[in-house]
């Protein structure tokens, strides 16, 4: 008689234990154990507990190669769900097998584990575990399907796969989502006066390892709420029309002020502020260095010499390398959408910034169109007060849409969730790479359905608060991924092509390039560990599945991007896992946590313009000016949408925090503690120089930075 001692762990989150009884069979390499009810005196599997049981063979098993949970009903209750972290056996010769799990287990099913050591396919050579491997990748692609949102968008999930949600948990999945009145079967769903139409079938099908956690799902709910109701309260969500002043704007968040937004508003109309955003704002990814002035902006000496001053002109400060462009070409052709009934408009900026010699980045001058003539004149900080900030409040709206379709929605959430898809249908559980990359997919494809639900669905938020529209997303969102390239999602490669490496004071590159190398590291090192040699990486068919499923769902084919549709050497390898896990985390914090901070205050990022861009100067007025911004519900509910999504809820696993143990070997534990010092260190770098800051750059802090895009 062989006796093997069985320890069971399950998760401490809310509701994580089950009233079903479990059993477990072992598989070894020279046989299996009978299948063992798991049963003690009392409560077996209460969230957090630690169980331990005894199974008994016949004989000793051998190497025990599979764990097979069997979570069946018992007596009367209901089917519940349970949260397996993981199992650890005990042989009768004292060996250690740990198995990883940190999955719910839904319904009645058997569930086969591995043992925690990853493998790569070359690696298996038993048919049992290379059958196990095949079975397993067969029903994850049943389960997560791809689907094609829009014509040149990336590949999303396919929500109509999973089955329906139980009715608790829809309730509680839905709970974030605005109320319905009694009533109402329209599928409307509201906030008070925060209105928009939900998909609920896009929503309930969720299979339950990829929604948010309870925890997750109320503190949602207790953000919006109080700031919805704060506005409603006051009228603001249903008052159409003009502000009547500027400093009215400052009570819209009276109670939710920071000390960036403060900032913000005392300074906001300044030139060197303007020209600060570029650096260190929310869309930090638009300047590029000149080497010649385009022809589409005719600028002349005399027009700036009031700016340059003596002993210097434009060529000069061309070969100085202090001469950047911030191009919207992209808006050229975008359409326009009508709000509150009235048409809204959209400008093409071309915005011309110089590197002063106190080390400022100021804007020089700005062109509200690609197409120069005398319908398009080229305004100057030497103008009239309201025609220079009439035009910079202009590319501030460019700023918006760009940022919000492109650097923030299209670059991290929509391609996230196409590497997040092709990490869970082409990579086994036991694979190095799907344990590197599962914690920086935790949570996307939940929110990223809930944005597609309420914000991107026609009727949604972004055609109730954009000059653009819904329309105009789709129109933006496929041209720039049309564009879109490998230099670009390289951080590294992206500031070297920008011509930026030089610029003071740019706290994003800065503090992105240090995380950059440190993930990369980190990344070497498991690399290293996995696949020692070009061989390796090449004959890893799951692997390059993989990669080639990114390629064609996230890039389209698209040969021109430069992205790699096969990988060939383990640095290739080591870089594309780099620029994932960067995006994935660090690349949305910088561009998703400063909304708030940057766009409290309207006029610094109006999400609409109501008059068209001005085709003189010496036109503008305060009234004009104030005619020109979004409406009075208009920013409101576009505000509300920052406080929210800048505000990260419970349940956080900041930059580099692995709670689930799926790499169980000494080797990659020791790169992920090595990996959390270096993190350690950039953060009291960054906290160090920021108390010399006036203005402090807190967006890339590591232990502000979530795993994954889950907001």
């Amino acid at each position: 008689m062989a006796v093997y001692r069985v320890c069971v762990t399950t998760g401490p989150y809310l509701r994580a234990g089950t009233l079903d009884n479990i059993s477990v069979t072992l598989v070894g390499t020279c046989g299996e154990s009978p299948k063992q009810l798991l049963d003690r005196l009392g409560r077996d599997f209460a969230p957090g507990s630690v169980q331990k049981y005894k199974v008994r063979c016949s004989a000793e098993l051998g190497e025990v190669l599979l764990l097979r949970l069997h979570k069946e009903r018992y007596a009367f209750f209901p089917k519940d769900s349970w949260y397996c972290s993981c199992v650890c056996v005990t042989a009768p010769d004292g060996t250690h097998s740990h198995f990883p799990c940190y999955q719910w287990i839904e319904g009645y099913c058997t569930l086969e584990l591995r043992p925690g050591a990853a493998k790569t396919i070359c690696q298996d050579s038993l048919p049992l575990l290379l059958d196990h491997r095949k079975r397993e990748l067969q029903g994850r692609q049943e389960c997560y399907r791809w689907k094609v949102y829009a014509p040149g968008f990336p590949g999303m999930i396919d929500v109509s796969s999973f089955e329906e949600m139980e009715t608790d948990k829809k309730f509680a999945l839905t709970k974030m989502m605005p109320r319905a009145d009694p009533g109402d079967s329209s599928g409307n769903r509201h906030l008070p006066g925060f209105t928009m139409k939900i998909d609920f079938p896009s929503l309930m099908h969720m299979e339950p390892n990829i929604r948010y956690s309870a925890t997750k799902t109320a503190s949602l709910l207790f953000n919006a709420i109080p700031a919805s109701l704060g506005m409603k309260l006051r009228g603001l969500l249903d008052r159409k029309g003009s502000w009547k002043k500027l400093d009215d704007i400052r009570n819209i968040f009276w109670c939710h002020k920071t000390v960036i937004s403060e900032y913000v508003t005392e300074h906001w109309c300044e030139d060197p502020f303007f020209g600060y955003q570029y650096l260190n704002g929310v869309n930090p990814v638009m300047l590029h260095c000149l080497s010649s002035l385009p022809s589409k902006l005719p600028i002349t000496n005399d027009m700036v010499a009031p700016l340059l001053g003596p002993n210097t002109c434009l060529q000069t400060e061309l070969e100085r390398g202090n001469l950047f462009l911030a191009d919207y070409w992209i808006l050229a052709e975008a359409p326009v959408h009508c709000l509150n009934d009235r048409p809204q408009y959209v400008a093409a900026p071309l915005c011309l910034l110089w590197l002063n010699p106190q080390g400022a980045l100021v804007p020089l001058a700005i062109q509200l169109s690609q197409t120069p003539g005398p319908d398009s004149p080229i305004f100057l900080p030497t103008d009239s007060y309201w025609d220079w900030l009439l035009a910079k409040t202009w590319v501030r709206n460019s700023e918006f849409l760009v940022h919000e379709n492109n650097t923030h929605f299209l670059c991290t959430h929509l391609l996230c969730e196409a590497f997040a898809m092709a990490t869970l249908r082409q990579l086994p559980l036991c694979h190095p790479i799907y344990k590197l990359l599962l914690p920086h997919t935790r949570y996307t494809l939940q929110v990223n359905t809930i944005a597609r639900a309420t914000l991107l669905n026609p009727e949604g938020l972004v055609d109730k608060v954009t000059s653009v529209g819904r329309q105009g997303l789709l129109y933006l969102m496929s041209t720039a991924l049309a564009h879109f390239t490998y230099t670009d999602f390289c951080l590294p490669d992206s500031v070297r092509a920008r011509g930026v490496l030089a610029i003071p004071n740019y706290h994003y590159r800065d503090d992105g390039l240090k995380i950059w190398a440190a993930i990369e590291s980190f990344v070497s090192e498991i690399v290293g560990y996995y696949y020692p040699s070009d061989a390796s990486v090449q004959q890893d068919s799951e692997l390059q599945a993989w990669v080639g499923e990114i390629f064609a769902w996230a890039f389209l084919g698209r040969e021109s991007s430069g992205f790699p549709r096969w990988l060939c050497t383990p640095g290739e390898l080591v870089k594309f896992l780099t620029a994932i896990i960067f995006n994935c985390s660090a690349q949305h914090a910088a561009v998703n946590s400063g909304q708030h901070d940057f766009g409290a205050w309207m006029p610094n990022t109006p999400s609409s313009m109501r008059q068209p861009p001005p085709q003189t100067k010496g036109t503008a007025t305060l009234k004009s000016y104030l005619d020109t911004l979004p409406e009075v519900n208009i920013t409101c509910n576009n505000l509300l949408l920052f406080w929210l999504v800048s505000q990260e809820p419970k349940d956080q696993r900041p930059l580099g925090t692995y709670p689930d143990e799926h790499f169980t070997e000494e080797a990659p534990r020791r790169s992920i503690a090595a990996f959390q010092n270096r993190l350690a260190q950039i953060s009291r770098e960054i906290r160090e120089r920021n108390q010399g800051l006036e203005l402090p750059y807190t967006y890339l802090d590591p232990p502000l930075i979530e795993n994954s895009v889950s907001i």
